[in-house]
């Protein structure tokens, strides 16, 4: 006998939700970005054993990658709270 084919409905996926990453989300990478390029400035500079290359340039690189560039990917806009009181009301 043929098995039954279940059909499922297409759900289509509003603007929202369609695009992973917001305008606030480039803006937090970009000051991830930018940090992450002067921590790299910092490290590049004279001397060696200076204050810039060895306690800035580590801090700035380390802020970058560890806090704002994961900040930026997890970062969601807050749903206002009448809008989830309305929908548990409908239910």
């Amino acid at each position: 006998m043929a098995r039954a084919e279940q059909k499922t409905a297409v759900r289509k996926k509003s603007p929202s939700e369609s695009l992973p990453f917001g305008k606030e989300n480039y803006q937090i990478l970009g000051v991830g970005l930018l940090l992450i390029i002067l921590g790299y400035v910092a490290l590049a500079q004279q001397p060696w054993d200076g204050t810039m290359p060895l306690l800035v340039a580590p801090i700035l690189l380390v802020v970058g990658y560890c806090v704002v560039i994961p900040i930026g990917i997890l970062y969601r806009k807050r749903v206002p709270a009448a809008n989830s009181a309305e929908k548990s009301a409908t239910h």
